[in-house]
């Protein structure tokens, strides 16, 4: 039997999957529209994506992960999103100039690695709960400071 935390990690994943799902559908019909309307494709690759992005900041902030919005968290996303987009194609590259697989079958076997990558970074960073920064302790009065400071001291004690 699985305990209940194992069980919450697997919801999350499930719905991280599934946010992701929505993401390529949405990012694939972005695309379409917008070469059928004639726009250049690498303009239309680009608006797809940051479709897709921006769906899944939105479904992974509220569903999978029930965070806050903050500044905070959404360049900390910006910034795995980057890092999924540059390990794909760094790992691709690698696994087909290799001739380690085709460009479908790198491609195929980057997708379930940088997934699992890019959910484990939101859960553990994006989307973490960050406690605010503490204050610092209150200023303690300085031996060598001024004689209101040494007075105030004296009287306290």
């Amino acid at each position: 039997m699985r305990s209940r935390t194992q069980a919450e990690l697997a919801g999350q994943f499930a719905r991280f999957v599934t946010v992701g799902l929505t993401n390529t559908a949405l990012s694939l019909v972005v695309y379409w529209l917008l070469v059928v309307s004639r726009v250049p494709y690498p303009a239309a690759a680009a608006a797809g994506f940051a479709a897709g992005a921006v769906n899944g900041y939105i479904w992974n902030r509220r569903w999978t992960f029930a965070a806050a919005d903050t500044g905070a968290a959404r360049l900390r996303y910006v910034v795995v999103q980057a890092a999924g987009l540059g390990g794909t194609s760094a790992l691709v590259s690698v696994l087909v100039s290799s001739g380690a697989l085709g460009r479908l079958g790198g491609y195929a076997l980057t997708i379930p690695l940088i997934t699992v990558a890019t959910f484990a970074a939101n859960r553990g960073w994006t989307f973490a709960s960050h406690p605010p920064a503490e204050a610092p302790p209150a200023a303690l009065p300085s031996p060598h400071g001024s004689r209101r400071g040494n007075a105030d001291v004296r009287r306290a004690t």
